[in-house]
This record gives C-alpha cells, sequence and structure tokens, in this order.
C-alpha cells in the first residue's frame, strides 16, 4: 500500500507542476495581449479566448463597474451570442453583484446549486463550478472577472489563485486605459473650448464695419462659406484679407479641418514647391528626412495662398495643377498625391493688368478668379473708423492688461486721415498712441504725437465755398457739392453739412450718387 500511496502523491504533484508551468505560460500571453492592442474591449475578449483554450476556463466573462450608475456591465464574453443586448448588475444582485458588494472571490462547485444564480446571460453550463473574483485598482472593485473550469472540482483553488493573478493583469489595463480615456477626454474638452474660442473670434458678429460696402462684403463672406468654391481675395495692403480668409474657413464646414497659411511672396520658387508640395528624402542638400508639404497638411480643410500675384510664371503651372486636379507630386519624388482641399488666395496686385502683359497665367487666373471679394480702402469707408477704432482699442487694451479708451477729438482726426495704410495703419497708430497714453485716455495730444495732425478739410472748404442754405440747391445737389468741396473724402463732406458719416453715407445711397475715387 504504501509504495502505491506514495506514486500516488508523486503523480498528483507532477500533474500541479504542469498545471502551475501551464498558467504561467498563459499569464506570460495574458500580458502580451494586453500590452499590445489600443482596441479595450477587442484585448478583453481576446484574453478570455486564451483562458478557454490554453486553460481550460470556458464561458469567460469581464464586467466593469459603470461609474456613472454604479452598476457592472458586461463588457466581454466568450462564446456568448454575437448579438447580446448589454446586461448590468446592480452591487448584491446575483453572483456576480455578490462578488462586486463584497470584493472577494466566490467559488461554486456546481453553479446551479448557488441559489444567488440568475442565467441572465444563459452561457454556462449548469453543472459545471463558478469561479469569480473581483478586478481590483488599488482598493476600489473596478470589475469581476468570471469562469468555469472545464476539469470540474479536482483544482479549484488552483484556478482561483490564478484567475486572481489575471484579474490582477486586467486591473493595471483597466486603470491605464480609464488614465487615457480622461487624457483623451481633456483633450477633447480643451480643443471644442478653443475652436469655439476661434469660431467666436472668427464669426461673422466679430466683423467690423456697417458701411453699405462692408455690408456687401460680409454678405459675400456669409454665402461663400456654405461651399468649397475657390475665393480669391483682392484689395490694398492692410485691407484685411486674411481676416476674411479666416472667416470663410471657421464658418465652413471645414471649420473641423486645418486652416493652413503661406505667404507666397515670402519664398523663391525652389523653396516655395517644398513649402507647398513637400519632399522626398534626399530631394537637395539640406533634405535629410521626408517632409509633407502645405497642401498635405490642409487635407479636409483649408489653404490661404497670400498674396499669390507675386509667384513667378513658372510656378504658376505647377500650382495650376494642383487647383485643377488636386494632384501633385513632392519634390524628389514620382508618386502622385491627391487632396482635398479648399484654396482662399488673396493678392493686391491687378491681376487682369498682368495677365494681358503675360506676367500672369491666363488659365490660371480664372481658376483663381471663381468667386472674388474685393476688400474696400480705408479711406472708401470712413463711416467704419470709429467702429474699427473702438475696437481696436478694445483689443490693444487686452493685450496690454488695462482700461482704454479714445476721446471724440482724437476721434475726428482719426476720421479725418486718409490712412494709405489702412486698417493695419490705423492700428499700428493706435497702439503707438496707446504707449504714449499714461492715464488710459488715447487723445489729441497722441495722436498729434504719432504723427497725425488735422486734415485739411477746412482750407479747402474755403477755397471753394458753397452756400449750402442757397435753396435753389437740392438735396442731392448739395450733397454732390459738399463732396466735390471735401475731395469726396465723406467724413469731410459731412462735416460740411453737419452730419455724421453715417447720415451721409445713406443720403449718398438712397440718392444714388456715384461716388469717385479720388
Amino acid at each position: 500500500m504504501a509504495p502505491h500511496n506514495f506514486d500516488d502523491i508523486i503523480e498528483r504533484d507532477n500533474e500541479k507542476d504542469s498545471l502551475l508551468e501551464n498558467e504561467l505560460r498563459i499569464l506570460y500571453h495574458v500580458s502580451q495581449v494586453l500590452s499590445r492592442s489600443l482596441d479595450f474591449k477587442e484585448t478583453l475578449s481576446e484574453v478570455l479566448g486564451l483562458l478557454h483554450e490554453e486553460g481550460d476556463l470556458c464561458h469567460g466573462m469581464i464586467s466593469l463597474l459603470d461609474e456613472e450608475s454604479g452598476d457592472l456591465l458586461v463588457t466581454a464574453l466568450h462564446d456568448g451570442p454575437a448579438s447580446l443586448r448589454p446586461v448590468r448588475y446592480r452591487p448584491g444582485e446575483g453572483i456576480t453583484g455578490a462578488i462586486l458588494a463584497v470584493s472577494k472571490p466566490l467559488v461554486v462547485e456546481r453553479i446551479s446549486d448557488d441559489p444567488r444564480f440568475l442565467g441572465r446571460i444563459g452561457v454556462y453550463d449548469l453543472e459545471l463550478p463558478f469561479i469569480g473574483v473581483p478586478i481590483m485598482i488599488g482598493e476600489q472593485t473596478a470589475g469581476v472577472l468570471a469562469a468555469q473550469p472545464g476539469d470540474g472540482v479536482s483544482a479549484l483553488s488552483l484556478h482561483e489563485r490564478f484567475l486572481k493573478m489575471v484579474a490582477n493583469l486586467i486591473g493595471q489595463s483597466v486603470r491605464l486605459a480609464r488614465n487615457v480615456e480622461d487624457a483623451q477626454q481633456e483633450l477633447k474638452k480643451e480643443r471644442d473650448i478653443l475652436r469655439r474660442t476661434v469660431r467666436g473670434e472668427h464669426g461673422f458678429s466679430n466683423m467690423v464695419g456697417h458701411s453699405r460696402v462692408m455690408r456687401s462684403v460680409f454678405e459675400q463672406v456669409r454665402q461663400v462659406a456654405k461651399w468649397n468654391t475657390t475665393v480669391l481675395v483682392r484689395g490694398e495692403s492692410g485691407t484685411g484679407k486674411e481676416l476674411i480668409a479666416n472667416a470663410i474657413h471657421y464658418n465652413s464646414t471645414r471649420t473641423n479641418g486645418p486652416f493652413i497659411k503661406l505667404n507666397c511672396a515670402a519664398l523663391p520658387d525652389n523653396l516655395l514647391e517644398s513649402e507647398l508640395f513637400g519632399h522626398e528624402k534626399g530631394a537637395f542638400t539640406g533634405a535629410v528626412s521626408q517632409r509633407k508639404g502645405r497642401f498635405e497638411q490642409a487635407h479636409g480643410g483649408t489653404i490661404f495662398l497670400d498674396e499669390i500675384g507675386e509667384i513667378s510664371p513658372a510656378f504658376q503651372a505647377k500650382l495650376l495643377r494642383v487647383l485643377q486636379e488636386g494632384e501633385f507630386e513632392r519634390v524628389g519624388g514620382s508618386r502622385t498625391h491627391k487632396v482635398d482641399v479648399r484654396v482662399v488666395a488673396a493678392t493686391n496686385r491687378n491681376l487682369e493688368k498682368e495677365v494681358q502683359e503675360g506676367d500672369f497665367r491666363e488659365d490660371l487666373y480664372y481658376r483663381l478668379n471663381v468667386m472674388p471679394i474685393i476688400m474696400p480702402a480705408l479711406r472708401d469707408r470712413f463711416e467704419d473708423v470709429p467702429d474699427l477704432a473702438h475696437f481696436l482699442v478694445n483689443k490693444i487694451a487686452r493685450a496690454q492688461g488695462r482700461e482704454l479708451t479714445i476721446d471724440d477729438a482724437c476721434m475726428r482726426l482719426l476720421m479725418g486721415h486718409d490712412w494709405p495704410g489702412n486698417v493695419r495703419e490705423l492700428e499700428n497708430c493706435l497702439e503707438r498712441a496707446s504707449v504714449m497714453c499714461e492715464n488710459g485716455v488715447i487723445g489729441t495730444r497722441e495722436i498729434n504725437l504719432i504723427g497725425i495732425q488735422g486734415d485739411s478739410g477746412a482750407s479747402l472748404a474755403s477755397s471753394r465755398s458753397v452756400d449750402f442754405s442757397d435753396p435753389d440747391l437740392d438735396e442731392r445737389e448739395r450733397v454732390i457739392a459738399a463732396l466735390e468741396q471735401a475731395g469726396w473724402v465723406q467724413a469731410r463732406a459731412a462735416r460740411l453739412l453737419g452730419m455724421t458719416p453715417r447720415q451721409i453715407g445713406y443720403r449718398i445711397q438712397t440718392l444714388n450718387i456715384k461716388v469717385r475715387q479720388i
């Protein structure tokens, strides 16, 4: 009898060693699975598959805690129905809920004998044992791992210990996944906040100007923003062409896509080609790696090509292809890349004249000039100067972190200036004046210090005086006479008639007076 008992002991020890070795191998494979996949649910399903195929632990189930409701939600199930409806367990509900409630393992030798068994999922073998262990993150229960050993009750304690080790690995992955999810949520919140901020800054409500010509521009922007039409913004330097491009992008269906900008006048042809189309590694000296160009970066969004009139005729042909076909090759490459990009271009040059003189390709001109938007010079919309000045002063005040205002006398001087540099010059002058301002009120002293003096409207009026009270003059003749006397500067004409710039602008519109450009 003794030798027989001794052989039994050796056989049991060998079986135990074999089981432990198998469990170590499975744990290694589980750790590999948990570390290589970004799809967390897919990873958990693969872990349960390993337990079934290599560990004889069938009908595996992983339930994770829903932090909002406090319930357990079945997240992964091996050998379950393909279209399993969402299954939840409240704390203490069923065997799974009982494990959550006490945060301790539960072993049942025959699952159908336990009165807490609900059979809600419909996959368990009623004659087999059941083992469930909590998935812990620190001191908190994050879920439950459960399975049925296929070899009966002979090694339940070993299977329990093994499942606890697997649950520990899953708990670490759950914690990592939640940290990643929290970080992603924070990034999404920041992204949404930034998007709302940018849209607010470039929304139509923040576009300054109430003159008739600017209202027309704003209406054009509203209409063209809805579509993917190529836009050519034209106007003198400093009129705000880039602001119009911003407004078009951030009020379009591409607002969630990238908005890429490039000043075409800032680079020579060879660098401009690399900047727009990218280059392959080794394409030229210094090209130590592959680089995407601005068109690739703008895929799904908008590209703004400022100073488009400055590009050479040789480069115009290369640009024409990407505008027509959406195709290009990187510098030094032969592979054709296709992109979906909306183009907004801007120029202060007379492209029609350059086409006639052969300096600008006619086909490129028509490709760009699908929807032209003309930005008026500031001298042609003097009635917008007060609104612009107040807007810019508030902007400067925010940047300097103090209160700033502008007095009426200063405003009259600003309205009497011709502003050859347009809105950019106005902003620069106000910023210089704010630096000279000590008490927070920009007045005539500060404006005079930066070189803007009183206008010549009074002397002009006296040299060509007209009696505006003459009863023989009707209203239209009176307004035209004032405009002629003021050199067709509306703000000056308004002062001659005792009107505000807005009032004379309304008269010009209703009386159908064609304003001359002097």
